[in-house]
């Protein structure tokens, strides 16, 4: 199979297109995966920088998301078989196998069955993003009806599906873009406010919006100053998640005299400790979510696909930044 390998720590450079073995089954629970398409992450990104979070002697290969069709499944599978269109996050943070290749092992509970209404390449941009928006808005800020809510970069991978989840839920909805043209898609997504942060200071417009009072939970998906700032626009016994370990220079006082609760939203955890239990649930938020995609009211923008040989250029266009959606790696 054809596979982008990773030959060390550092520059996009170090992703290198390779021939390799298919993998074989190696439990009786896997499932081998003919991928159609892989999601690209900016946890990619980072692991590609800093080195794999486990070694295991193999070939490191990146990407968390994945879909493709069941090529073969294990003796003890139950629910999938040859010829089944398959999503699920499983796998790139070293140890397993990620999903920048044409095959991939990935255990049953893991999977969920692809949405009829989405691409390969549709259905590959989802799954780490779904999770994180349904667990830090969900699960971590327990989002009510008639709640308000201030989502940071509402047009990213991660902003854009939480956006959605956040109205379903019958919040109103705050975002931060760049520019117009994002505060137009954030608004064809149900966004209330767009805020234009390089021309607006956000805790100022959701104070104006909220007269005075603030919202009752800030999604943080930038980190650093924006995090403590988001503080000073949420209500008393209020709710701020983030995605990023706080910085140690910022003063959480203020949040304290608040009330505040903070959450910490990490989706790799179960992954990461090899949590089945937890795994097995984040594929059920998948399931719920394909449900969603195929009623209509949920969407998933992919705004650049890449062949997989172009991985590299793909981690550039991430890190390069301010862009809307995902970037999607295809097999095709």
């Amino acid at each position: 199979m054809k596979a982008v390998v990773m030959t060390g720590a550092g520059a996009p450079d170090v992703l290198e297109l390779r021939d390799l073995p298919v993998p074989q089954l190696q439990t009786p629970t896997q499932v081998l995966v003919r991928l159609k398409a892989a999601g690209v992450n900016p946890i990619d990104t980072k692991v590609r920088q800093r080195g794999t979070f486990i070694s295991n002697g193999s070939p490191d290969i990146l990407g968390c998301d994945g879909a493709g069709v069941v090529e073969v499944a294990g003796p003890h599978v139950s629910g999938f078989g040859p010829g089944d269109a398959v999503y699920f996050c499983f796998g790139g943070l070293g140890g397993s196998q990620g999903n920048y290749a044409e095959y991939a092992l990935v255990e049953q509970h893991c999977l969920t069955p692809k949405p009829q209404s989405l691409s390969f390449e549709e259905a590959a941009a989802a799954p780490l993003v779904l999770i994180t928006a349904w667990e830090a808005l969900y699960d971590r800020a327990r989002l009510c009806a008639g709640q308000r809510v201030l989502i940071h970069a509402g047009a990213g991978g991660v902003g854009h599906v939480a956006v959605q989840l956040a109205k379903r839920q019958g919040a109103m909805v705050a975002t931060t873009v760049s520019n117009a043209q994002k505060a137009d898609f954030v608004k064809g997504l149900g966004a209330d406010l767009p805020i234009l942060y390089p021309q607006q200071d956000f805790v100022e417009a959701v104070l104006d919006w909220t007269d005075g009072e603030g919202v009752d939970v800030a999604f943080d998906t930038v980190g650093g100053e924006t995090f403590y700032r988001s503080c000073e626009a949420v209500n008393l016994y209020g709710d701020v998640v983030t995605l990023l370990q706080p910085s140690e220079d910022g003063n959480l006082k203020g949040a304290r005299q608040r009330n505040l609760r903070v959450g910490l939203e990490l989706m790799l955890t179960p992954m990461l400790l090899d949590l089945r239990e937890e795994q097995a649930e984040q594929a059920k938020i998948l399931r719920e979510c394909g449900r969603l995609f195929d009623g209509g009211s949920l969407q998933v923008q992919v705004s650049e696909v890449f062949p997989l040989a172009e991985a590299a250029e793909a981690h550039r266009r991430i890190e390069a930044g301010s862009m809307s959606g995902k970037v999607v790696l295809t097999m095709e």
